[in-house]
């Protein structure tokens, strides 16, 4: 009997889709598929694998509004941000297939005849993909990885797998061999531990929780497994006092509300310097109040519903019942909605304020000087994000280098960019990607010493 699983449009809880749900069985046949295809993809020229994925680019290229209406309908994104994650893979395809050509090793000066280092692909990668960003994120492991001569076998979250199987549509239609990329829908507790299992799968990404990233850490361990993990964060948005307060105010919303604050980098603790902490609450409260939440498919909206009903239970725990906050409007009726929330007088070491809430709430806290905004920064588990607004470019400086934290903006809740590095410190998980490295990440180095000795 197949397996099947429901996907719901979260915005007004109708199916969209049912897709079939991988097996154990089903990753292990898939995975015996791609070592066959990895052989012959690497074997390929570099400027021919190049000229694939060059074109697999402007298959997605020449589908960005059908994807985004898709992962509109299925993770309930707005039409914005969703047409930016189509373009988004396709950039990071394009990006990658520039590196084909310059993967270079190096020629080591060593005594007694010549050394050279050669990267080789690792072989099959499983990239396990979240919810909260299905296209662009698939990416990040994708297509640097096919780039560097691997096969890829993509795991999407159980509720957003449709444009990931369109995806791999394309990839075909674009020429790229059959069983190089395969999508393989299924559960976390099958499809999912299968394919870390695997003894043929050489590396996994995954981005995802904590608390699944340290199970699939040890689960890597028993088989040395290498893995790049991208996992949770509870990101700082420190505005001193001598920042341009209305700039900051009116950006602030975004950096946690995006995405319905399904975001691993929401700027979801704003900590404020005491001499601008009042004026600063008045300025943020008309800016969370303008943000339009609604119909993800408008083109005016900036905020849509979160993913799930489980979702949704889960954010409404952490907001307690007459909290004191600065509140912003939702729709009511079917839907997975919650409103931007602002707390204001929530403690720095309550739940809210320390653990990834991962839904449109924020908190608001003071700091006196530069080294208790430091200290309030570094007060978590996590290090993945964060931001700083200051028109001081020493504290800017020296506030940068004391975060513990793998990316930083000055003046801005920028993130990430696909030309440079991102990941994250502490509990935010291991390794890095995106940027002019990454595709050295699905490469084995391998050191080869020729004689010249008579």
């Amino acid at each position: 009997m197949t397996r099947e699983h429901q996907v719901l449009n979260p915005a007004t809880e109708e199916i969209v889709a049912t897709v079939p749900a991988t097996t154990a069985a089903g990753v292990d046949a898939a995975v015996t598929r791609a070592v066959a295809a990895q052989r012959a993809w690497s074997a390929l020229a570099p400027a021919d694998r190049a000229r694939l994925l060059r074109r697999f680019a402007a298959a997605v290229d020449g589908r960005t509004e059908e994807l985004a209406r898709l992962e509109v309908r299925e993770a309930g994104h707005t039409i914005g941000n969703a047409r930016w994650e189509a373009g988004n893979v396709r950039d990071l395809l394009d990006y990658a297939a520039g590196g084909v050509e310059r993967l270079n090793g190096r020629q080591i000066p060593v005594p007694g005849g010549i050394d050279i280092t050669l990267l080789e692909p690792l072989g099959v990668i499983g990239v396990i993909a979240p919810w909260n960003f299905p296209m662009p994120i698939a990416a990040w492991g994708l297509a640097p990885a096919l780039a560097a001569g691997n096969a890829v076998v993509l795991k999407p979250a159980e509720t957003t797998p449709l444009t990931a199987l369109r995806l791999a549509a394309l990839a075909l239609e674009a020429g790229l061999p059959e069983h190089l990329f395969q999508v393989l829908p299924g559960a976390g507790d099958e499809a999912g531990n299968a394919l870390v299992e695997h003894p043929d799968v050489a590396k996994i990404v995954f981005t995802g929780s904590t608390r699944v990233g340290k199970r699939i850490m040890a689960k890597c361990a028993e088989h040395v497994k290498r893995i790049t993990l991208e996992l949770g964060g509870k990101s700082p948005n420190i505005v001193f006092a001598d920042a341009d307060l209305e700039a900051a105010a009116a950006a602030a919303p975004m950096s946690f509300l995006d995405n319905a604050g399904q975001d691993c980098c929401a700027r979801t603790r704003i900590l404020v310097q005491r001499s601008a902490y009042d004026r600063f609450l008045e300025l943020l409260a008309p800016a969370v109040a303008a943000v339009v939440v609604g119909d993800p498919s408008d083109e005016k909206t900036q905020m849509g519903p979160l993913i799930s009903r489980t979702q949704l239970d889960r954010v409404r725990g952490y907001v307690p019942e007459g909290a004191a906050a600065i509140r912003g409007s939702a729709p009511g009726g079917a839907g997975f909605w919650f409103p931007p929330t602002v707390l204001t007088d929530a403690a720095a070491d309550s739940p809210v304020a320390t653990e990834e809430v991962f839904g449109p709430v924020a908190v608001v806290l003071p700091f006196d000087d530069e080294a208790d905004a430091v200290r309030l920064a570094n007060a978590t588990r996590y290090g993945l994000a964060g931001s700083l607004w200051t028109r001081d470019m020493g504290r800017a400086l020296r506030v940068s280098q004391a975060v513990r934290a793998g990316n930083l903006s000055v003046n801005s809740h920028s993130a990430v960019r696909y030309w440079t590095p991102f990941g994250g410190f502490k509990q935010s998980g291991l390794g890095r990607e995106l940027g002019p490295d990454a595709l050295t990440a699905f490469t084995e180095t391998k050191n080869v010493f020729l004689s010249t000795e008579a």
